[in-house]
């Protein structure tokens, strides 16, 4: 009897363990739920930050584009969201690396000469570096329409940037030119990426640094040199030139101006005398002695108006000129003593 107690009861221990396995369940099931709504509710929402928006792949189908907030997605990986940063400039460079330390961007100096050495119009080389900065307007596009979107606009500006600056001088290529370089590379680059229809807006093209190649550089700084001597002395010359060219020119005018006006009078004055004296020949044949007497005591007129001390003294008088005789001859006597 004590050794068929001391056996071990299979059915009792099932029975426990099955007891203690459904006592143990609910704790497992309600664990199982929580997590299951724990993943169903990490999967069914998404926020999307205020620079981006995001584009919703449902089952491999394009489901849609939403703006920045929260928003549901089917969950269990039916709905795949993908956030592009519409809202943020990109920049690709060329010819150098940028490279960003203590917040600040700078450029470094190493240049890719694949990308930088162009060939200008005149058959010289440029060393050309540039930047561009640019949007996405349309996510979809942008993820989709090519494979590689970076790559196509990096080899679209690098292609165009040859073309606009095989168009010109080197020497407009490294000074004068190089607004409108970049902004003709911004328009035809903008033309050739909406035609692949991307989903890319260019923001803008800066050129940065345009110099020669380092084994001609030096010969080029001395030719520039001499060129902007010539140029200097150029200038100096037509200054001198556009200062006393115009002032004599306007000296000849003003005498042309003065010997036309005085001509003119002259002519003038000699039509008003001829027909002045076209009319008094017209009155004289009318009146010979009338106008004889006339003309005679106007011409009077004006020669005694212009002297002071007048005496006039009747003809028939007689006597008075030798008493004045003799006053003129007794004052030359005084003035001989004295």
């Amino acid at each position: 009897m004590n050794g068929y107690n001391n056996q071990p009861n299979f059915e009792a221990d099932i029975t426990k363990f099955l007891k203690e396995f459904k006592n143990n369940f609910k704790f497992i099931g309600t664990g199982i739920i929580i997590l299951f709504l724990v993943v169903l509710g990490s999967t069914s929402f998404y926020t999307v930050e205020p620079e981006e928006e995001a584009v919703i792949i449902r089952l491999g189908h394009y489901e849609g584009t939403f703006p920045p907030g929260l928003h549901f997605k089917i969950p269990f990986g039916v709905d795949r969201v993908i956030k592009v940063k519409t809202k943020k400039i990109h920049q690709i460079s060329f010819g150098f690396v940028p490279q960003t330390s203590d917040r600040r961007m700078r450029f470094r100096a190493d240049a890719f000469d694949d990308e930088s050495l162009m060939l200008t119009g005149d058959l010289n080389v440029a060393d050309v570096e540039w930047v561009v900065q640019f949007q996405i307007s349309d996510p979809f596009k942008f993820l989709f329409q090519t494979a590689s979107p970076e790559k196509n606009i990096k080899d679209v500006s690098e292609s165009i940037m040859r073309r606009v600056v095989g168009d010109r001088l080197v020497t407009e290529v490294l000074t004068t030119g190089r607004v409108e370089i970049a902004a003709e590379v911004q328009e035809l680059m903008q033309v050739l990426l909406n035609k692949y229809d991307m989903g890319v807006e260019i923001f803008t093209v800066q050129l940065q640094n345009v110099n020669p190649p380092e084994v001609v550089k030096a010969s080029f700084n001395e030719v520039n040199e001499a060129k902007q001597e010539s140029e200097k002395v150029i200038n100096q010359a037509e200054e001198a030139y556009n200062k006393v060219i115009p002032e004599a020119k306007g000296k000849a005018h003003k005498l042309i101006s003065e010997a036309e006006g005085y001509g003119g009078a002259i002519v003038n004055r000699s039509k008003g005398d001829a027909k002045k004296f076209t009319s008094v020949l017209k009155e004289y044949k009318k009146a010979p002695s009338i106008t004889r007497k006339r003309f005679y005591l106007e011409t009077m007129e004006k020669v005694l108006s212009n002297i002071d001390d007048l005496t006039i003294i009747d003809s028939k008088v007689r006597g008075v000129l030798p008493i004045f005789q003799k006053a003129s001859e007794s004052i030359l006597i005084n003035k001989d003593k004295s």
